[in-house]
């Protein structure tokens, strides 16, 4: 591995938060952690013996998810006026306190960590039902503090334990009832409205499991990208979902004549040792299939409009994860550098993998947004998107 770069602060902060999280402290945390309260924010969370405007973080983070598809099981806040996604773990040393971030030091010190935090309200529509009657909130999510989210089909064909993707929850949130399993494109554009409306979303992203079809799941994201359209026609949207089938690749046309305005297909790593071991079941998709379909994305949805994701701690080496990196950014394809997180429920929390170094996750982070500004690529230039949210990776800190 090559030297470590020199991070700086923000992305030091926002390293550390990805990986170690923060501590809800029990005696405070008014709400279940799920989201899904009645808590506003509005309570302020003081005790007798804390001064005046002392806050404890487990009473302010009114908007948080629960295990689902991607990185799940956190609190959503802005750092330094950024969307961050965190992730609740008990025994981290990190709290807030009167909106700063303080770390709390083995010899009983405080620190300051030298970035400010705020908390997302929780959002209007959470307390709609659809004309069929089931919850917004079951149908799509706040994420950071204004984009919209949802799974559209919450199962997935490679659920099976021989084919799980070792670090997936997509089924968790299904199985405890805060979601449903098919989201329909009525359903989803009653919500979009609702949330632009009501809560100012700016952007909507729609993602799915897998499904048998040869293209992934890909027509049902259409179907749904074309009923929201019709009733929010300005809302930008990203979809994601499995590289189509070769013969079935017509369908990233279908999806940006549709209304989409940006797609990504996810990969996680490109390391074919990684991927058997992590991802068996999508290891049976190569690498060849992925570039195919990244390519043809490009084509129809144009240069940094087509993501996939990049996760640091599954064991690839660092020097070859930064350099795929630069593979995709030289072919039009935007690399969303996220942390490994631990969720409860999955194959690899069970089997006590940890998260990676936020020392690594930082290296790597600072240096494939190197790569980024070389070429003129910023998520935050994005239309929607993980990319151009940016709460569950530290690359906006970095300026990619």
């Amino acid at each position: 591995m090559s030297a470590p770069s020199r991070t700086e602060p923000g992305l030091r902060a926002r390293a550390e938060l990805a990986v170690r999280g923060v501590g809800l402290d029990p005696d405070t945390d008014s709400d279940t952690g799920s989201g899904s309260g009645t808590d506003t924010g509005a309570d302020t969370g003081t005790r007798p013996d804390r001064p005046s405007g002392v806050t404890d973080l487990g009473s302010v983070i009114p908007l948080r998810r629960p295990g689902g598809a991607g990185p799940s099981a956190d609190g959503h806040v802005l750092v330094d006026g950024l969307a961050t996604t965190v992730p609740i773990v008990a025994d981290s040393p990190y709290r807030l306190r009167d909106g700063r971030l303080l770390r709390r030091e083995p010899g009983g010190g405080v620190t300051d960590m030298g970035v400010a935090v705020d908390t997302v309200a929780r959002p209007a529509f959470y307390d709609l039902t659809t004309a069929d009657g089931v919850s917004y909130e079951k149908i799509a999510r706040l994420h950071g503090n204004d984009v919209l989210a949802s799974t559209v089909v919450q199962t997935c064909v490679r659920y099976g334990e021989a084919d799980r993707c070792r670090f997936c929850a997509i089924e968790q949130s299904l199985a405890s009832g805060a979601t449903t399993a098919v989201k329909t494109p009525d359903q989803l554009a009653e919500v979009a409205e609702a949330a632009v409306r009501l809560d100012g979303v700016r952007q909507m992203v729609l993602t799915t499991g897998t499904s048998n079809g040869r293209d992934r799941g890909a027509r049902h994201l259409l179907r749904c990208v074309r009923a929201i359209r019709e009733r929010v026609p300005a809302l930008p949207i990203q979809v994601q979902c499995e590289p189509p089938a070769p013969d079935d690749l017509g369908v990233v046309a279908e999806l940006a004549a549709a209304g989409a305005d940006a797609i990504g297909i996810h990969v996680e790593s490109l390391d074919d040792d990684v991927r058997r071991r992590w991802m068996p079941g999508k290891a049976t998709v190569p690498l060849s299939q992925y570039w195919a379909a990244w390519d043809e994305a490009v084509r129809v949805f144009g240069p940094n409009s087509v993501s996939t994701y990049l996760i640091v701690g599954l064991g690839e080496d660092p020097d070859e994860l930064v350099a795929g990196a630069a593979e995709l950014v030289a072919a039009g394809v935007y690399p969303f550098v996220v942390p490994y997180r631990p969720l409860p429920g999955t194959l690899a929390f069970a089997d006590g993998v940890p998260a990676p170094d936020p020392d690594l996750l930082a290296d790597v982070t600072e240096r494939v947004a190197a790569v980024l500004r070389a070429a003129g690529m910023r998520g935050a230039d994005q239309a929607a998107g993980c990319a151009a949210c940016g709460a569950c990776s530290a690359l906006s800190a970095a300026g990619g």
